[in-house]
């Protein structure tokens, strides 16, 4: 051993006893874990946030609408259903480039099925949506004269005549819509064409609202019908609008999947046309 290779053995021993150079790089590792622990809380943190204010503005202005202060004629049926899809139009603008403005547990688990999400921001996601229903609902009970909110304000119930099934079933298709329409959006294929996503699942609420809202309350959303009914203390076939939307959800986005999902086109370039020789610039 020649008495260089000596003394760069004996430093290096010397620097593992005197331990500062192993403990700057465990600093280094401690800090490095520390940071990606905190960028990830903070993400996650935003996406709850965000679904949270959404389904606060989704039950508050959407609710909103079904007050009756005494106008003649109003709310009806077609005003109820245009608010709620108007008021999911805006938070799509808003939020969507956020957290994808589910708002919605149902929407939730089919991106889940799509790889969108995994598991734990999913969580956040729901956390959010059902403490954004909450305080949304509860705003708007502060704010509305309580001559005006009536018995079982704004709580999905199955319609006159409906049978808890037929409630069911109603829930479960339109559900099926709404999450078609996610399918649709999220596929590879449409992902230039998101400038008319917030009008189109506007349009769609509005219309899924319309023609299940008489079977079943047109809730689509767990979220939805669970602040109103915590606050109304009313479960009356409440599991409906759990089990129903979620079931749908997890059918539907399997089967899209399965079925339909394509990856987007390679697009192929034509090379530029462009001589080889430019006989003027001798080139």
């Amino acid at each position: 051993m020649t008495q260089k290779q000596f003394d760069k053995n004996f430093n290096s021993i010397n620097l593992l006893k005197d331990g500062s150079e192993v403990e700057d790089d465990s600093d280094k590792i401690y800090k490095w874990c520390f940071l990606k622990m905190k960028q990830s809380f903070l993400e996650l943190l935003t996406l709850g946030l965000s679904e949270c204010i959404g389904t606060a503005m989704l039950l508050f202005f959407g609710c909103m609408g079904c007050v009756d202060l005494g106008n003649p004629g109003f709310p009806t049926h077609l005003s109820i259903c245009l608010g709620f899809g108007l008021t999911v139009m805006v938070i799509v603008n808003i939020f969507g480039v956020v957290s994808g403005a589910h708002l919605n547990p149902a929407v939730t688990l089919a991106a889940i099925v799509y790889k969108l999400v995994d598991f734990q921001k999913a969580v956040v996601y729901v956390i959010g949506q059902f403490i954004g229903a909450f305080l949304g609902y509860g705003l708007l009970r502060v704010l509305t004269p309580e001559s005006s909110l009536g018995e079982n304000f704004c709580v999905t119930l199955p319609g006159k005549g409906i049978d808890v099934w037929k409630a069911f079933g109603v829930e479960f298709f339109i559900t099926m819509g709404l999450i078609l329409i996610c399918c649709g959006v999220w596929d590879p294929r449409n992902a230039k064409h998101h400038d008319s996503v917030p009008l189109r699942f506007g349009l769609a609420i509005t219309m899924l609202a319309l023609v299940g809202g008489p079977y079943s309350g047109g809730s689509m959303n767990p979220a939805r019908s669970f602040g109103p009914a915590l606050y109304n203390m009313n479960f009356t076939a409440h599991w409906i609008y759990w089990v129903a939307p979620m079931l749908s959800a997890l059918i539907t986005a399997v089967a899209f999947r399965m079925v339909f999902y394509r990856e987007a086109p390679k697009e192929i370039t034509k090379p530029e046309e462009v001589p080889l020789r430019d006989a003027k610039n001798n080139v």
